[in-house]
């Protein structure tokens, strides 16, 4: 079909006077050639079109930077910019306008920035001020008191002790232990409402005990020297008020955690803790909340 249709061709134009030929030449040729052109330009504007988007995608991204690329200086990308540094500011206890020790904030502190109360309320028993504080699980003051604590000063118990009638503790055996605590509410044999400490040592804070007249206790909480409240068997005792309106609220339907601080050794001895400026990882002491065995907590 090709040769037939180049055959018939060659004899048209042939048949045709050389003078016709020659005008009717140039204008089907000029016409074939815009053609040839005009489809081309069709073609290349195609191809170009996707290139013209890209490009103008590609300016788009990085408007503001033209005087960079004018110098010649590579722009950016998202695989060789660094990733911004969002800076954590450490968390701190909130003590309200409380007065409080170093040592007491600088435990609180580690305690909310750490989350080493894992969500739980926790109360802070201030051994060389005699003052306890109580936060909830955020970190936020919800009371603090003065506190009657062991006789003795020290951070340990002595073994066996929770299971020793109290007439025959000796004073210098009277100590609060230092060191973290589950604590609960519970009742003594008495039937009365108490904040387990420790089981093991029969350590636990309750309302003050007033029994006997001569240690003068509900006195003493009210001294404004800390070795005046030095007088207990080793159980922490509180204002009456105190216990009722802050720590029975607080720990009711949930354990708590206790920190008592220590006298003798360092905060960050007992308890791993950090100043919450230092970038430190803190080793975070885990207790299981202890059974109650019914021990005599009226110290």
């Amino acid at each position: 079909m090709t040769f037939h249709r180049n055959w018939t061709g060659q004899r048209f134009w042939a048949a045709l006077p050389s003078a016709k030929r020659s005008v009717r030449v140039r204008p089907i040729t000029a016409l074939v050639a815009r053609s040839v052109l005009l489809l081309g330009l069709l073609a290349t504007g195609f191809s170009a079109q996707p290139a013209l988007a890209v490009d103008g995608a590609a300016r788009s991204s990085v408007s503001g930077l033209g005087s960079i690329a004018e110098q010649g200086s590579s722009v950016p990308s998202a695989a060789n910019t660094p990733p911004m540094v969002v800076p954590q500011h450490p968390r701190r206890a909130n003590f309200e306008q409380e007065r409080a020790s170093l040592e007491a904030r600088h435990v609180a502190n580690w305690v909310v920035d750490s989350g080493d109360n894992r969500s739980l309320p926790f109360l802070i028993v201030d051994k060389s001020d005699a003052r306890v504080f109580l936060f909830d699980a955020t970190g936020r003051l919800r009371g603090a008191a003065p506190a009657l604590l062991g006789l003795a000063q020290g951070d340990d118990a002595v073994p066996g002790i929770g299971n020793r009638k109290l007439s025959t503790i000796r004073p210098e055996e009277r100590t609060t232990p230092a060191g973290r605590f589950v604590a609960s509410l519970d009742k003594n044999l008495h039937g009365e409402e108490i904040l387990w400490v420790d089981y093991d040592t029969a350590i636990a804070l309750h309302r003050v005990i007033t029994s006997n007249a001569k240690e003068r206790r509900a006195q003493r909480l009210d001294s404004s020297s800390p070795s005046d409240r030095r007088i207990s068997y080793g159980c922490i005792n509180v204002p009456v008020k105190f216990y009722e309106n802050v720590v029975s609220p607080a720990f009711t339907g949930t354990n708590g955690i206790v920190y008592v601080l220590p006298e003798t050794r360092s905060a960050r001895q007992v308890f791993g803790s950090y100043d919450v400026e230092e970038p430190a990882q803190p080793q975070i002491a885990s207790q299981a909340a202890p059974e109650p065995i019914g021990l005599q907590a009226a110290k």
